[in-house]
């Protein structure tokens, strides 16, 4: 058991609470917080807050006693760690401040589409995933990749990629392109409203032309996903999952695992220089890995 407890610092409903986290898998803190009463409620993304009361409890049923910046440091190492900024309470203002750095004179346009992003059906495809596109884009930015021109319009494309989101592919990405029509003449001029619209049909296959810098620069940041630590690459495929609560686990698997071949058989996976250098490597291994899973005919194992 790999369960780490603090000491109860932090204040709130007039007492103090501690922390307590797994660093191997949300599933043992789940199973931990079950056996030992922690109430569902209690749960907060990676941890459960619970009251000074509770903490001599806790470590008599197994819980080790560490250093808030202990805990912490652990979690972080285990890839279970959620940061502050990918918090729905962060979320908003963060994305709000990204859209006035593009499109300061017209906010109305993104609070239209951060009501979007944030509609209760989405898991995966929602706040944290345009967050994390954004950055992907401007770190690939920071690293020498051309944005291509106008350098606006992929981060604008970013914001319309998944605008529209039912889980039907090649539908919603045509359709968030529509969107760009409705939402932005006016606030960008003709030529840079069709480069945004072209680039957000690109992710449907996420196959850009050589000689498209920016198709490259989008896809790229749109699959960064993919390179992250398994514990994070598997929060990523269960979120996807919730994203199709809908369809039944055998039908999911067999689809899933469709989009994992056609992935696995784009040579490169990522088109710029830095996507290979960064990412190519370890989201192979991650797809590869996942699609074994799949073709066994055993769940991936879960991060929770």
């Amino acid at each position: 058991m790999s369960i780490l407890i603090d000491p109860p610092l932090w204040p709130a409903h007039g007492t103090l609470f501690s922390h307590v986290v797994s660093d191997a898998s949300l599933d043992e803190l789940h199973e931990f917080a079950s056996v030992a009463g922690l109430p569902a409620r209690a749960f907060d993304r990676d941890h459960y807050d619970v009251p000074q009361r509770r903490y001599e409890d806790l470590v008599a049923r197994g819980a080790t006693p560490v250093s808030g910046t202990e805990l912490v440091r652990r979690l972080v190492a285990s890839g279970l760690r959620v940061p502050a900024r990918q918090r729905p309470e962060k979320l908003d203002r963060i994305l709000l401040t990204r859209w006035s750095q593009q499109l300061p004179d017209h906010p109305h346009v993104g609070a239209d589409l951060l009501a979007r992003w944030s509609e209760p059906h989405r898991n995966y495809h929602g706040r944290g995933h345009l967050l994390a596109v954004l950055a992907a884009v401007d770190l690939l930015v920071a690293e020498g990749e051309p944005a291509g021109a106008p350098p606006r319009a992929v981060h604008l494309a970013a914001w319309f990629h998944d605008a529209v989101y039912q889980g039907i592919a090649g539908q919603d990405e045509r359709a968030s392109a529509e969107l760009v029509r409705l939402l932005l003449p006016g606030a960008v001029g003709d030529a840079e409203l069709e480069e945004i619209r072209r680039l957000v049909l690109v992710t449907e296959h996420h196959s850009p032309s050589p000689d498209d810098a920016s198709g490259r620069l989008l896809c790229d940041a749109d699959l960064e996903v993919l390179a992250r630590p398994w514990p994070q690459y598997l929060r990523y495929v269960e979120e996807v999952r919730r994203d199709y609560a809908q369809v039944s686990d055998a039908d999911f698997a067999r689809g899933r695992a469709r989009v994992v071949r056609s992935l696995l058989e784009l040579d490169p996976l990522y088109g710029t220089g830095t996507g290979r250098r960064l990412w190519e490597t370890a989201a192979r291994a991650n797809l590869a890995r996942e699609l074994e899973s799949l073709q066994d005919g055993t769940p991936v194992p879960s991060s929770r």
